[in-house]
């Protein structure tokens, strides 16, 4: 069941972000390692991809949200692997699978289609 609507999605997707970006420094794991680079380059990633989508807070439309959507899900278990993938699970990884998991969750949730009338071609 996709309730969430994409302009909401996308307030999520600036906002979010942003705190992945801002993460290590509010939960004291910026020490320069990988616990602290895989939200920041997650949090860019984000924000590009946030850009670039075809929905109301786009600012390229370029990719379709679709797609978007798969990048945000593949983006989750990114997060959530990273602990153990790149060896900082003995440091931190509760903020990581809790990113992971709600980006997850963004992904699975959204409405697929920022303009109703192009996905039943009513235009």
């Amino acid at each position: 069941m996709r309730f969430i609507p994409t302009k909401v999605h996308g307030i999520i997707d600036y906002v979010a972000g942003l705190v992945f970006i801002a993460s290590p420094w509010l939960f004291g794991f910026a020490d320069g390692g990988a616990a602290q680079w895989v939200p920041i380059v997650l949090g860019v990633t984000a924000l590009i991809v946030s850009i670039f989508t075809d929905y109301q807070l786009g600012l390229l439309r370029w990719i379709p949200m679709p797609m978007h959507l798969g990048a945000d899900v593949f983006q989750g278990l990114t997060f959530i692997a990273s602990p153990w993938l790149f060896g900082f699970a003995n440091q931190v990884y509760l903020p990581h699978v809790l990113f992971g998991l709600f980006a997850i969750g963004a992904g699975l949730l959204t409405q697929p289609y920022p303009y109703p009338e192009r996905a039943t071609g009513q235009i």
